[in-house]
């Protein structure tokens, strides 16, 4: 050990270039690495070479014999920068560590590497603040720290950095405000902090850095107004100011920026008219105004920006038409306009745009025909034109469009026949075309779509069968043909759709029953299968649709009872079986639907007990009217809170609900129970009078009486069991209390009250009335009564 320490100390005579190997040499072994391989092997000293110089190390350079640039970018190297020579590398001009494992804090040390120009920690896990010491680096041209774990505020001494034309600080936790002191850096040309926490408003002196390029400030929490001063920007080619909380209107000074070429301002609240002054921004390729408050209408000068590839305007509040002038928008690849106030009929040019790949209008008031070549350039891909107005055919070229992957004209007045204005799609995955009025056929093609995985065509004046061929199409994941005039059974080849969730075929005229293989559907949450003509019994099988929520197979024929495997949809949310000619009693499976909300069994001949719901805790809407149900009602929200007409047409059902009558026992059970709470009352007061009377009766002779005279005292009293009359007693406790009148209550229990009653002989008793007992109660006072007839069963020579 001695001998390394004195090695050591050798060297610290020796160069420059040596000095900074052994500083470097200090700062590797605390360094680990992220991959398998050693750390820096390069990175070393042999002991027969004491002079050697880091300029031959990976990642190091030298001018001369010193080290001015260190780049280890992406080399997997994890550790702190504590350790890190910042004295021991006085020409270090660049530093590259991007793209590593390194953690823990920027040591404020940073400042001793005053020739620094390029400095870069990027995409590390450096967290804490940036220290202000940073500012002193007055030849930094670059600087950057993206993606780490960064916060506190930008510190005010950015502003030092005169030589700066690179800041890059997006994607960290840094808050607080955009600090004013930017404006000193003069020659800053990139400057970007997207995606941190930075609030405030957006100082006005940024108008004043005419060097500026690139300005990124999206993603924040930013208010207030765009300043003005930006229009001074004239060398700013990329503006991002989008996902804020800006407001105000949109300066027309913007209209100054004519180097401008995207300009993104999406996603704030920002109000007012789009400036017709953006039309002067003849370079601009992308505009992007969508998710504002913007109104009034989309100015003509907007047809002035012949570059323009991508204008989304949508999600605002504008209106009138679309410019004719966008006919001049020859180069737009994308074009936005969903979710506005729009009307008016689409210019016709927009046909012509040969690169147009994206084209959304939904949600606006458009009327008249949809462009007739609007897939003239054979780069359409997605076509959104729903909940318009537009009518009449679809464009003759949409026929054979094949670069076609999303449809969506759902709810405009479209017209044609299905099965011939439509062709096949490689590479289409999803169409909507209902609520229009196209007729025909549904097309067997549709099966040669080989991405399509949603396919819907409800509510139009389609006819004919449902194909078979659909069956083939195992990538599908949701089929909506509901509300047309498809004819015949469900072809059971739709039972090898595996991948299905949605299926729904409801308002039709189908018929026959539903296919066993319906169990296929093992993926299937949404199942609606109503008003058709189907019959049969419902399959077994769908109780192996075990990922269904929802379950409609109202308004049919269906026959027989509920197959108790439908007990198996423990995650069915939804079940309506309405309006069938289903039978027999409810099964009891149906307790297990734990996850069921909304129950309609109704117009039905179901019958028997309902108490099978008593469990269905979480039930909250129950429809059971014209069965043939009976008994009480279940003692649940869903039950207790319906109205009469969940319940009426099921004349057995009883309960206290509005409208219900109440329950009731027969008259057999109505003498049942009077015999259950009179033999136990009548038994009882038998008891305690004989008991108190022996008592009293040997009180007054004299603990030496004679049984003869005892026997004949018993005999000749009121309460002797030989001349007991239960009639006359029980009318004279009546009498005594005054019809049990709560005056004479002495005590309070769990199945009746005791009174205390002084007879016509003068002797004092206590009777215990037993309470009147409900329906539910009948079995207690059976066991009650039990009682009582085992004490009179008892023979002892205390009770008579």
């Amino acid at each position: 050990m001695k001998r390394v320490v004195v090695w050591h100390a050798s060297l610290l005579l020796l160069s420059n270039s040596t000095a900074e190997s052994l500083a470097l040499l200090d700062w590797k072994v605390n360094l680990q690495s992220l991959t398998n391989r050693s750390v820096l092997p390069s990175w070393t000293i042999s002991p027969r070479n004491a002079e050697a110089s880091p300029c031959s190390w990976f990642g190091a350079h030298c001018k001369g014999d010193s080290v001015y640039r260190i780049n280890l970018t992406s080399y997997g190297v994890k550790g702190t920068l504590h350790g890190f020579p910042f004295s021991s590398l006085p020409n270090l001009e660049e530093l590259d560590l991007s793209i590593n494992g390194l953690f823990g804090t920027i040591p404020p040390q940073i400042n001793q590497l005053s020739n620094l120009t390029y400095l870069d920690l990027s995409y590390n896990q450096l967290s804490g603040k940036i220290p202000p010491q940073i500012g002193q680096l007055i030849h930094l041209r670059t600087l950057h720290l993206v993606q780490n774990l960064l916060n506190s505020s930008i510190p005010e001494e950015i502003g030092q950095l005169k030589s700066l034309e690179e800041l890059a600080l997006q994607n960290n936790y840094l808050n607080g405000s955009i600090p004013s002191s930017l404006v000193n850096l003069a020659n800053l040309t990139y400057l970007y902090m997207l995606n941190n926490s930075l609030s405030g408003n957006i100082p006005s002196e940024i108008g004043n850095i005419s060097s500026l390029q690139e300005l990124y400030i999206d993603k924040n929490q930013l208010a207030g107004s765009i300043p003005s001063t930006f229009g001074n920007l004239k060398h700013l080619r990329l503006l991002y100011l989008s996902t804020n909380s800006l407001s105000g209107s949109i300066p027309s000074e913007f209209g100054h920026m004519e180097s401008l070429t995207e300009l993104a301002l999406f996603k704030n609240n920002l109000s007012g008219f789009i400036p017709p002054s953006l039309g002067n921004l003849t370079d601009l390729t992308i505009l992007q105004l969508y998710e504002n408050k913007l109104f009034g209408p989309i100015p003509e000068e907007l047809g002035n920006l012949k570059l323009l590839v991508f204008l989304e305007l949508s999600q605002n509040q504008l209106n009138g038409s679309i410019p004719s002038s966008f006919a001049n928008l020859s180069n737009l690849e994308t074009l936005f306009l969903r979710d506005n106030q729009l009307s008016g009929p689409i210019p016709q040019e927009i046909g012509n745009f040969m690169k147009m790949w994206m084209l959304e209008l939904d949600e606006n008031q458009f009327t008249g025909q949809l462009p007739q070549n609007i897939c003239k350039g054979g780069k359409l891909e997605y076509f959104i034109a729903n909940d318009n107005h537009f009518r009449g055919p679809i464009p003759k070229d949409l026929k054979n469009c094949s670069s076609l992957k999303r449809v969506r004209l759902e709810r405009n007045r479209l017209t044609g026949n299905i099965s011939e204005d439509f062709g096949v799609y490689p590479s289409l995955e999803f169409i909507s075309l209902s609520d229009n009025d196209f007729y025909g056929e549904i097309s067997p093609q549709w099966a040669l779509c080989n991405n399509l995985s949603n396919l819907q065509i409800a509510r139009n004046n389609i006819t004919g069968r449902i194909p078979p061929e659909l069956g083939n199409s195992t990538q599908f994941q949701a089929l909506d043909l509901s509300s047309n005039h498809l004819v015949g059974e469900i072809p059971k080849e739709l039972t090898k759709l595996t991948s299905l969730t949605r299926l729904i075929l409801s308002g039709n005229q189908l018929s026959g029953g539903i296919p066993m293989e319906v169990g296929s559907f093992s993926q299937l949450e949404y199942l609606d299968l109503s008003a058709n003509r189907l019959s049969q019994s419902i399959p077994k099988t769908i109780g192996d649709m075990l990922k269904l929520h929802y379950l409609n197979l109202s308004s049919n024929n269906f026959s027989l009872g509920i197959p108790p495997q439908i007990g198996k949809l423990v995650q069915v949310n939804e079940l309506d079986l309405s309006h069938n000619v289903l039978s027999g009693d409810i099964p009891t499976q149906i307790q297990s639907l734990q996850s069921l909300s909304t129950l309609n069994l109704s117009y039905n001949n179901l019958s028997g007990s309902i108490t099978i719901f008593d469990e269905l805790r979480g039930l909250l809407h129950v429809n059971i009217a014209h069965n043939e149900l009976q008994g009480p009602i279940p003692d649940i929200p869903a039950f207790q809170n319906a109205p009469i007409q969940a319940l009426e047409g099921n004349k057995g059902l009883c309960g206290n609900v509005s409208g219900l009558k109440p329950c009731k026992l027969s008259k057999n059970g109505h003498h049942k129970l009077l015999y259950a709470i009179m033999f136990p009352l009548l038994g009882a007061s038998i008891l305690l009078i004989v008991i108190l009377a022996l008592y009293f009766s040997f009180k007054s002779r004299g603990k030496h009486a004679d049984e003869e005279s005892e026997s004949s005292l018993i005999s000749a009293s009121l309460f002797s069991i030989s001349s007991f009359d239960g009639k006359l007693l029980y009318s004279e406790i009546i009498s005594a209390t005054n019809n049990f009148d709560s005056s004479c209550c002495i005590g309070k229990g769990g199945y009746g009250n005791v009174y205390r009653v002084e007879l016509s002989s003068g002797d004092i008793v206590a009777v215990k009335k037993v309470h009147p007992l409900r329906a539910d109660e009948v079995k207690a006072a059976k066991e009650f009564q039990n009682e009582v007839m085992a004490c009179i069963e008892i023979r002892h020579r205390n009770i008579v």
